[in-house]
């Protein structure tokens, strides 16, 4: 679920990192995304601006940002653009296809084997030849070589000799090296791994590498029922440690691709801990591992030496919760040292280290949440970086000398700002918005001072009979110890004197807000198109309160969640517009899970639920995420009983239609199995849909057709009054 809750979490943070490195998207203006964008930077003081000119034509401008005078520009092709031209005929690029770090070759996975070109070829070129299969190819940093892996073995293709080693031998069906375990993929390293757990050094000269050993761990098998010729089912039978399970035995090792010697890093694979996100020394001469224990509040950064595999311990910390992996270690291209993002003051600040473990310099020292590491200028010893600011629900960009001084906020405003840094870091383009305002495009200096208004977005007069308003603001929770941030998006023709519904729209899980202060469009949803306010509010374990918000959640997931939102469902239930016998809830995954719980434990505030993929008890999820927020059953048995939608099933008296795919893999269909169980045990009435071949989620005809059963739940349930 890390995956999943990932996505979700992060979506608006990538959205800014895809904005910096490609295209500025403006705001959504009802329903359509504006034609004026910033694509990028000529150079420090002309950007590449695309708009529409009095003609309604599409043109594209090169801005002086320094005298706001424009001309025509053509763009020239992009170094990926010019190389897919270089390709033969016929050939395009697939999603598993990969480009060298140059973009002066590819390698291409045919026909289940490996291809290569080479610009200037004519025809691609064989390299690999077997029934095995080839999967997560990637090029070293100097591009001459490939390391992929094959039945579960560690490979390396040198592209100059065309010639294939193999770097390890001993995988089996339990046992991996350089690819991950399921649980591993899904809750540490991330889907985006495909499975991959290996990494090159800076140097090309050497790969590490997870070695996993899941001999011990329970399998889970799913009976797939949907295949045309599975008339007998076929099974499929993964190893998952759910939790306070046996967990994967894991270790490093690091390949030498040129003699293929493995050197193992000498921690003991026999304690149970999770080892993973390594980073390497700019010169490839040591290798930093994060070493977390089972219990996962205790991280070590350990330093091996490539030819040994000794270790010295650099960096340490440790917490009575939990502590995440640390995924995005900035490593000091000078060699220094490196810069971690930490939570140990309970907010995310800047860490400077030096490789012998010694802090060089705290960079920041705020009480909000800095989200990313943009750039880090080691000539200028500057550090921009994105975070809230003292307001959780904005984005920010921000600039800091290495030391810790001269920290500058660059944006101003409330509201989500996204930033292009200029070539030489000395002018920002910002394009913003707000719940109020679809914003606009303005450069700013290094000292935060704007120089320039690039363009700014129409906003369009309010149609009440066409359009719908969002309005953000805070909700407090009963115990007054936090303020919560909410949206509500009320209907077309909106009128207070009129009772309307209301759906609750969440995820819900650990450090996963849902609430930024962005500008929502005029544009309606369906909800509002059928007389529906939605509602979403971020509880006091959202990400929204730093860690003494999130420390709540430790061992009580459910709790605190379901508190906070009856909290919001009392707020709703005092607006003279709210018809407190229609409040709606609904979400997937995490969501489903909080959906299933408010009509159960929450029945008295929730009165019908559309719930998707959930999980119903936490001993039937996976170890690694479970065990992060709930230790294991076997150490808190109250909190896994509290936590559970089945103790609370006697209490359902709503209306709730689950969903579930019937081959998931990440929540099993067994949690809602278990639930519709004990529905049935009470006498209580439900509706359930089965996704045939569904993993945890599905597209196509079902995902029109999961969209049309919701629909109908709703008008069902919530029209006519």
């Amino acid at each position: 679920m890390k995956s999943y809750r990932i996505f979700l979490l992060k979506l608006f943070i990538v959205f800014f990192l895809f904005i910096a490195s490609c295209t500025l998207f403006a705001q959504f203006q009802r329903g359509s995304v504006s034609a004026q964008r910033v694509i990028g930077w000529i150079d420090d003081t002309h950007l590449i601006f695309r708009t529409v000119d009095a003609e309604g034509r599409h043109v594209t401008l090169n801005v002086n940002v320094r005298t706001g005078r424009s001309k025509s520009y053509v763009q020239p092709d992009s170094p990926r653009e010019i190389f897919i031209k270089s390709l033969p005929a016929g050939i395009t690029l697939g999603l598993n296809d990969i480009i060298a770090p140059d973009f002066s070759s590819a390698v291409f996975i045919k026909e289940n084997d490996l291809w290569y070109f080479r610009v200037g070829d004519r025809e691609l070129r064989r390299l690999t030849n077997d029934r095995d299969e080839e999967v997560n190819a990637r090029f070293s940093p100097d591009g001459l070589k490939i390391a992929y892996t094959k039945n579960k073995d560690l490979y390396v293709y040198d592209l100059v000799n065309f010639s294939e080693k193999r770097l390890t031998h001993d995988a089996t069906d339990r046992i991996y090296n350089g690819y991950a375990s399921w649980v591993y993929m899904e809750e540490i390293l991330g889907r985006s791994s495909h499975y991959a757990a290996f990494w090159w050094s800076p140097d090309s000269r050497r790969i590490a590498f997870l070695r996993t050993d899941e001999t011990d761990v329970p399998v889970f098998t799913l009976n797939r029922l949907d295949e045309p010729d599975g008339i007998h089912g076929i099974l499929e039978v993964t190893p998952y440690p759910k939790a306070g399970d046996p967990n994967p035995k894991v270790k490093m090792g690091i390949a030498d691709v040129t003699n293929t010697k493995i050197t193992w890093v000498k921690t003991d694979d026999n304690i149970d801990q999770y080892i993973a996100w390594p980073f390497w020394k700019p010169d490839g001469s040591a290798l930093a591992i994060q070493v977390l224990n089972r219990d996962q509040n205790d991280m070590r950064f350990i330093l091996a030496d490539v030819i040994t595999g000794n270790y010295s311990e650099i960096y340490s910390e440790s917490r009575k919760t939990w502590i995440d992996f640390f995924e995005d270690v900035y490593v000091m291209k000078n060699g220094t040292g490196f810069i971690i993002r930490s939570s140990r003051s309970d907010w995310e600040n800047l860490y400077y280290y030096g490789w012998d473990g010694k802090l060089i310099s705290r960079i920041t020292d705020v009480n909000w949440r800095i989200s990313s590491i943009v750039r880090v200028d080691e000539d200028t010893k500057t550090v921009y970086f994105t975070g809230t600011g003292p307001e959780s629900t904005d984005n920010h960009f921000f600039i800091a000398s290495l030391d810790g001084k001269n920290m500058v906020q660059i944006t101003n405003g409330p509201g989500t700002h996204s930033v292009i840094i200029s070539p030489e870091g000395n002018y920002f383009c910002d394009t913003w918005n707000n719940i109020s305002s679809p914003g606009a495009i303005e450069v700013y200096d290094r000292k935060g001072k704007m120089i320039r208004e690039i363009h700014r977005f129409e906003l369009t007069e309010f149609n009440p009979e066409t359009d719908s308003r969002s309005e953000l603001l805070k909700i407090p929770t009963s115990d007054g110890l936090f303020m919560m941030p909410a949206i509500i998006t009320y209907p077309l023709n909106f009128d207070e004197s009129k009772k309307y519904p209301v759906v609750f729209t969440i995820y819900g899980g650990p450090d996963s807000k849902n609430v930024n202060n962005r500008w929502q469009g005029y544009s309606p949803s369906w909800y509002a198109r059928n007389g529906i306010i939605t509602f979403s509010v971020d509880h006091r374990g959202s990400g929204h309160f730093g860690k003494k918000g999130l420390d709540y959640m430790h061992r009580n997931l459910g709790k605190w969640e379901i508190l906070d939102y009856a909290d919001a469902v009392k707020w709703l239930r005092e607006k003279p517009y709210v018809d407190p016998e229609r409040i709606g809830i609904t979400g997937s995954s995490y969501g489903g899970y909080m959906t299933c719980l408010a009509l159960t434990k929450g029945a008295d505030y929730w009165t019908h639920g559309f719930a998707g993929s959930s999980v119903t008890d936490w001993k039937l999820y996976d170890d690694i995420y479970t065990e992060r927020y709930m230790d294991t059953p076997q150490d808190n048995p109250d909190g896994y009983r509290e936590g559970s939608v089945l103790t609370f099933v006697k209490n359902y008296k709503g209306k709730l239609y689950m969903t579930h795919g019937d081959i998931d893999d990440n929540v099993h269909m067994q949690n809602t199995i278990w639930l519709i169980s004990k529905l049935q045990d009470e006498g209580k009435e439900f509706q359930f849909m089965l996704y045939p071949g569904g993993r945890h989620g599905w597209g196509g005809a079902k995902a029109t057709h999961s969209s049309s059963e919701r629909n109908k739940f709703w008008l069902l349930n919530f029209s006519g009054k």
